[in-house]
């Protein structure tokens, strides 16, 4: 039985709306091609619906190459502002990521990695420190990705980098009985297919190191602490969570140029 938004059917899809390159990741190696329409079925990747094969929702998220184009709104839009306020005269960059979620993730984990600024001070040594830990960020996209709720097609997830700060916001209530108090030790998904299949995919060597992990996601509930204790150590300020409506936003804070201290 499917449950959730995610095992939902997309309509005006089939199943060559999944791109075979995406969907061969979540099957086993070497499957003949008359298996490959019940594995998609099982992985709920594909539904059934009145005598028809439709793509699910979590199977365009993770199988499309462009998941927008039928699911609004899917995607993360990036914004770097070289002032502590959303101000047009202040925009740098701004990009909209719209591949499958795994990319999307890659891609504004390098959007954050380019204004990452670093600082440096030379006593005995070199030291050098970022504004933000990336395996914090890396984490936080993540979350994001996992936890929004895909059925409100009237935002995106939202990315804005500030001079003093990095915010990000993700569509949807917190789930079942999370708060933002108890954010760190309570283990709740909204999309558990999304979140198994994003478990499944390995990260490359590079990101990996990166990010003191094999998998876009470890399934152990660290996420919340990484983020809070990454970045409390870098800049001496704990990132808050804070719930508007139906929006979790996260504020990470810049740790301050070495030059400064």
């Amino acid at each position: 039985m499917l449950r959730g938004f995610e095992g939902q059917f997309v309509p005006n899809t089939n199943k060559d709306t999944l791109r075979r390159d995406l969907y061969q990741r979540f099957l086993p190696k070497g499957v003949p091609d008359n298996e490959i329409e019940d594995l998609l079925l099982k992985r709920r990747l594909l539904v059934k619906e009145g005598g028809e094969y439709r793509a699910s929702v979590a199977g365009v998220l993770m199988c499309h190459d462009n998941p927008d184009e039928y699911l609004y709104n899917s995607f993360i839009q990036a914004v770097f502002y070289r002032s502590k306020d959303r101000d047009a005269n202040y925009q740098i960059d701004a990009k909209d990521f719209k591949g499958p979620l795994d990319q999307q993730i890659i891609d504004a984990f390098k959007f954050v990695e380019k204004f990452n600024e670093v600082s440096a001070r030379k006593d005995i040594g070199r030291i050098a420190r970022p504004q933000y830990s990336m395996r914090a960020v890396f984490e936080a996209l993540v979350n994001a990705v996992v936890h929004r709720d895909y059925s409100k097609i009237g935002s995106k997830i939202r990315l804005f980098m500030f001079s003093d700060r990095l915010e990000l916001y993700s569509p949807g209530a917190l789930a079942n009985t999370v708060t933002v108090e108890n954010l760190r030790y309570a283990q709740a998904t909204r999309n558990e297919l999304l979140a198994r299949l994003l478990s499944e995919i390995t990260l490359h060597d590079t990101m990996s190191r990166q990010v003191i992990r094999r998998h876009f996601l470890e399934r152990r509930g660290e996420g919340v602490g990484i983020i809070l204790n990454e970045s409390e150590t870098l800049s001496g300020q704990t990132p808050i969570y804070e719930l508007f409506d139906e929006e979790l936003r996260l504020t990470i804070f810049a740790a301050k140029s070495l030059q400064e201290v």
